[in-house]
């Protein structure tokens, strides 16, 4: 997974990044097929905002969470994605296993 880390208005301190790159974890846990992860962090006034773009096999997630609290933003940005990320991952599974079910042999059935 490349995972690319930019802030706008804001230094991205290590505290930041390991925090980030901590709750991600969660995401990779539940799907294994994550190509890429753009995730933008912004101060405008007193609203943090943090926007992620995850590039999966098949589909582009966005997802944004805006709080007062940087770390707040991130726990929230994290919960949506997740739900996503799953939801997505049972379609895709759902798929697999339809069409693979549908033209499996019988052992013992002669093939017409």
């Amino acid at each position: 997974m490349n995972l690319n880390l930019s802030g706008h208005h804001l230094e991205i301190t290590p505290a930041i990044r390991e925090y980030v790159i901590s709750k991600l974890d969660r995401v990779t846990r539940h799907f294994d097929h994550v190509i890429d992860v753009n995730v933008i962090l912004s101060v405008d006034k007193l609203q943090q905002k943090i926007e992620a773009n995850v590039h999966l096999r098949g589909k582009d997630i966005h997802v944004e969470a805006i709080d007062e609290d940087m770390y707040a933003a991130i726990d929230a940005l994290i919960d949506k994605l997740d739900r996503q990320v799953l939801r997505h991952k049972e379609k895709y599974q759902e798929r697999r296993h339809d069409g693979a079910l549908k033209y499996q042999a019988v052992p013992g059935e002669a093939a017409s």
